[in-house]
């Protein structure tokens, strides 16, 4: 198998590379038609279709190879096939109903296999495109064809050729014995049972999918500064890939979020770990790249930083690679580094955004707006000066998070050099900027273009201001009856969780930002939900519609624009989910007494209104799994009334000593109990670790809203109307498909 593997990996290499090699001279045919062309001399378009063609095809075949590839590994992993090294390190134990899908995941689990999943994934994107532009093809998709098939040759090239990523690399002879079974050292080697979760899972493959598809907008941007078109073509080319990988990334921070909070055992979510980090980078500016996109389109103004977002979304995606490959941080989730990825890497950042900066500086007058002063913000109360900021703080907010990261890595002279900053630095930063930020999402939408009617916005914000004062009363009576006082217990118990609060700021600043952001959450939730409101109104009026069937056919044809509003609906749930999950968490570890003879305790635990008393424990061995399973049970009250009950587990590995923790969390309205069982103390008492997480329901229902509304968006009709359709030249041909409209001709 590890040779088959191999050669099909070879394949998929010299398939891409003869892609390229066909995109090219493609491409040099393209330009000497033009040129004849424009010297009335006879050209021969069908030899430029026909190299772009083969070229197109060599995109399908590494598609397809690559896959194949995978497929070995899976086929694998299932059998119990042992014969490829990296098979072996990666398999699960696991005999849970969930095994299957554990043994899906030794795919993409280690290095070798992630990289070889993401390779796919691009060429899987590129076969995408190719099938998108299957019937208006138009040269500036085949040069990012040949754009996205040169980071796809990057990567096969580090799989064929380097063989620390080599994921077909034969098992060592001596791994197994006489008998051809696995030696008992060889045994050991498995999966880490921390991943065996399928949040964790999931969350990997959904990362990578969206890591995969900013490669389509990196390779229309870079396109569209070869051809010189500054069209928005590129634009409606790659908006939705774009849109489709920022939801994806959003999916797997999520689904992070959800394994961290629930495997980990440490009570929160997102703690701001290097790797953790470095996936939120590219999602990011993935937001700053969408709204940048918008204004292209209505606009078209931003082209200039349009190409060069795009290229730096891409070298996000590189650097948060980059900081899980290296070795360089240190992180619990970081992959083994090794030399090979840390140069691949770092020169692919380097390249992409020099690609970008130089590309621009020689197409610097193609790419200006479309009317003279459209790129200037004329008035700082508008709708261009929201945009403007929208864009400045997420890339701001980025390469500071970025040097924050990297910077234990950084020579000790430079700020922070050497440091490996906590999150209370972080939150520092995240907490006021994020705050500020999601106030001119509440606030730009309403505003106008150019300047801003100061009448007709004040009639326009009446309502929904009148309505986010309300909620904002309700969550200040919440915040002054439950969040408050938490807080103050906490600072009072002297804990290590309260010198991280008072680690934040004195408390007039700590919860004076926590009240600014409640007000701010109100505003964002009630200005988003009636722009939706009023966009399916206005669209119900144009078309006569009325009643009920009004909502529906409104988004069912509209559904981009009520999307986009409703994903800023669910970032002001979100919000009112962070400040009440990670501002005011009250958490309390102790021992409760424990008598092992007669299995019994007689403390009880207490937490604020709740009480945990001891019910049973048990022990339960899985030999198939060499895993160890210890349970206590409790019963839960609060106020006095019974509850639930908590089930923590702590999971051993008999053959690494790797304990896993798996919590056991009773979810309220308003509030999570998040019970953590760790063991027992020399003395055989029983170690908890309890928190009371409060709104953090807000969170998983904002996110779940997030996806939701982001799909809706990438529903939405992009492509130009009829009425202003630019000029598409097929392969070189010159024939226009349609009639040349405002934004100029393509391909020029």
């Amino acid at each position: 198998m590890a040779t088959l593997g191999f050669s099909l990996l070879v394949v998929s290499f010299a398939a891409a590379v003869a892609s390229i090699a066909a995109f090219a001279f493609g491409h040099i045919l393209y330009l000497r038609e033009k040129k004849a062309a424009a010297k009335d001399k006879p050209a021969h378009s069908a030899r430029a279709a026909l190299a772009n063609r083969i070229g197109r095809i060599g995109t399908v075949v590494t598609m397809l190879a690559l896959l194949a590839c995978c497929l070995v590994l899976v086929y694998c992993f299932f059998a119990g096939d042992y014969s490829i090294k990296y098979v072996l390190s990666e398999r699960s134990l696991n005999t849970s109903g969930l095994a299957w899908l554990y043994k899906l995941s030794g795919l993409w689990a280690g290095r070798e296999g992630s990289l070889l999943f993401w390779a796919w994934l691009i060429a899987l994107f590129e076969t995408a495109v190719v099938l998108a532009t299957r019937k208006k093809r138009s040269q500036i998709d085949n040069v990012a064809l040949a754009v996205i098939q040169l980071v796809v040759v990057a990567f096969v090239g580090v799989l064929t050729f380097s063989q620390v990523n080599m994921p077909f690399e034969p098992t060592p002879a001596n791994y197994f014995n006489a008998e051809g079974k696995l030696t008992a050292s060889a045994s050991l080697n498995a999966m880490n049972s921390l991943l065996e979760h399928w949040a964790m899972v999931i969350h990997p493959p959904m990362l990578f999918v969206g890591y995969a598809g900013m490669t389509v907008a990196f390779g229309y941007a870079i396109a569209a500064l070869v051809m010189g078109d500054a069209s928005r073509l590129w634009v409606d080319r790659a908006q939705r890939f774009t849109m489709v990988s920022w939801i994806f990334l959003g999916i797997g921070i999520g689904l992070g979020s959800v394994w961290a909070y629930v495997v980990l055992g440490w009570g929160g979510y997102w703690g701001w770990d290097a790797v953790e980090t470095a996936s939120l980078l590219s999602w990011l500016v993935g937001v700053a790249l969408i709204h940048t996109f918008t204004v292209y389109r209505q606009r078209g103004a931003f082209k200039r930083w349009a190409v060069m977002c795009a290229c730096l979304a891409f070298a996000f995606v590189i650097v948060g690679t980059f900081i899980s490959r290296s070795g360089l941080v240190q992180s619990v989730h970081a992959f083994e580094g090794d030399p090979v990825s840390l140069w691949l890497f770092g020169a692919l950042i380097v390249v992409s955004v020099l690609a970008g900066i130089v590309g621009l500086v020689v197409r610097w007058k193609q790419f200006g707006p479309d009317t003279e002063g459209a790129d200037d913000v004329e008035n700082m109360i508008s709708k261009d000066a929201a945009y403007y900021f929208n864009n400045v703080i997420m890339i701001m907010f980025t390469l500071v998070l970025t040097y924050m990261t990297i910077s234990q890595a950084l020579p000790s002279w430079l700020p922070f050099g050497g440091d490996s900053l906590g999150k209370t630095a972080y939150n520092a930063i995240a907490h006021p900027l994020g705050i500020f930020y999601l106030f001119i999402m509440a606030v730009g939408p309403m505003l106008s273009w150019g300047k801003t009617d100061r009448a007709r916005f004040l009639k326009d914000a009446k309502a929904p201001f009148i309505c986010a004062l309300v909620m904002f009363a309700l969550l200040m009576a919440y915040w002054a009856t439950n969040l408050y006082p938490a807080y103050n217990a906490m600072v009072m118990s002297g804990s290590t969780a309260a010198n991280d609060m008072l680690e934040q700021g004195p408390s007039w600043y700590y919860n004076g930002l926590a009240v600014i952001g409640l007000l701010v959450a109100s505003m964002l939730f009630f200005n988003s939900l009636f722009m939706l409101i009023r966009g399916v109104r206005s669209y119900a009026r144009n078309k006569g519609v009325s009643g009920p069937g009004a909502l529906f056919a409104a988004f069912r044809n509209r559904p981009s624009t009520l999307g986009g509003f409703l994903t800023h609906v669910a970032m002001g749930v979100i919000l009112v989910g962070l400040i009440g999950s990670s501002m005011y968490v009250t958490e309390k570890t102790d021992y409760v007494d424990y008598d092992e003879a007669t299995d019994s305790s007689t403390e009880t635990f207490s937490i604020q209104e709740y009480e945990l008393r001891f019910v049973g424990s048990s022990v339960n061995p899985d030999d198939a799994s060499y895993k160890v399973t210890y349970e206590t049970d409790f019963d839960v009250y609060k106020n006095g009334q019974l509850v639930g009950q908590a089930h923590p587990q702590v999971v051993v590995d008999q053959m690494t000593q790797e304990q896993k923790l798996n919590a056991s969390v009773l979810s309220f309205a308003d509030e999570d109990l998040f019970v953590v069982y760790r063991g027992v103390n020399s003395e055989g008492d029983l170690s908890m670790d309890v928190r009371v997480n409060p709104l953090i329901q807000c969170v998983w229902w904002g996110f779940g809203l997030l996806v939701v509304g982001g799909l809706l968006a990438v529903c939405g009709r992009r492509s130009p109307r009829k009425d202003d359709m630019v000029a598409v030249e097929e392969d070189g041909s010159g024939k226009a498909q349609g009639a040349q409209g405002s934004d100029g001709p393509a391909g020029a």
